[in-house]
């Protein structure tokens, strides 16, 4: 681990969690490490075999890097907000970055509201900076919350690139799932959260930027993931009912789409762990499930 600590009137750590995208890396650290915030910045190295960490290290020998021999995946957050020694961590992928002014503001919304133990950020998608489908989606908003005095809108989910948590209250959660791995795992951290009371909230203030780069990834094998991952959210953490249905319907795609016939297989695969980890959310976190998942009029 290389890299300078915090500065003491830092409130938010910045993770990057990455894997052979170095130049990628660079172009976003250098939106990260000029931001008025001053945030500490912190690399946590997927093993990747492009010379990522050194690389990192010769250009910004102000953040703090952690190389791991091996791909854990989301899981690689974890270990930055472990070792982070901030209040709140702020998350980025190794091609996003946040606007000038948004970690500070997330941080004065958190001290304000103890309740709250995740905020999602506005993503703007490119140069062109076209609004994520997914923050439209969380400003349409269909969950109500009675904690009116709570910022922004309820949510039930987020995107990982443009979070801010609570750090004693993500890792408590347990922080990103390692049987996950990787797509998709943002839905069961937020029902954790939420199964732990915390507010959720999508606050369009804040802004992430996000200019994905397409090469290097796999689409076939990224949609394998993403119906694998939906499944097992499912079977770790609703009823018996839901989880049935949700196995039923994958089990009926797959006899005509090969995609989600070998997403049911790798998430058959993990049963004994998740026999293991199965913990049930309360009703009301499931009622909220539901409702999200319910047709719009």
């Amino acid at each position: 681990m290389t890299g300078a600590g915090p500065a003491p009137e830092s409130r938010t750590t910045v993770v990057v969690a990455t894997r052979d995208r170095r130049d990628q890396l660079l172009a976003a650290l250098g939106h990260l490490t000029t931001l008025p915030e001053a945030p500490p910045v912190m690399v946590v190295d997927n093993g990747s075999s492009d010379a990522t960490p050194e690389a990192v290290r010769a250009a910004f020998p102000a953040v703090t890097v952690i190389a791991l021999d091996r791909n854990e995946g989301a899981a690689a957050r974890n270990i930055g907000a472990t070792t982070a020694t901030t209040p709140f961590v702020a998350f980025a992928d190794d091609d996003s970055w946040w606007a000038p002014g948004s970690l500070a503001r997330a941080a004065e919304l958190m001290d304000a509201h103890p309740d709250v133990g995740l905020l999602a950020a506005r993503v703007l998608i490119g140069p062109e900076q076209r609004l994520d489908p997914t923050s439209v989606a969380m400003a349409a908003g269909r969950l109500d919350d009675d904690r009116l005095e709570l910022p922004g809108r309820p949510v039930l989910g987020f995107l990982a690139c443009a979070a801010v948590v609570r750090r004693g209250a993500f890792l408590d959660a347990g922080g990103f799932s390692r049987l996950l791995f990787f797509l998709g795992e943002e839905a069961l951290l937020a029902w954790d959260l939420a199964a732990r009371g915390w507010a959720l909230r999508y606050v369009e203030e804040l802004v992430a930027h996000h200019h994905p780069v397409p090469s290097g990834r796999d689409p076939r094998e990224r949609r394998v993931l993403q119906q694998r991952n939906a499944l097992l959210a499912t079977w770790l953490r609703r009823p018996a009912g839901p989880a049935l249905r949700a196995t039923a319907r994958a089990t009926g795609r797959a006899l005509v789409d090969p995609t989600t016939a070998r997403g049911l297989a790798r998430a058959l695969r993990q049963a004994p762990t998740v026999r293991r980890e199965r913990r049930v959310v309360p009703p009301e976190v499931e009622a909220a499930v539901r409702r999200l998942e319910a047709p719009t009029s």
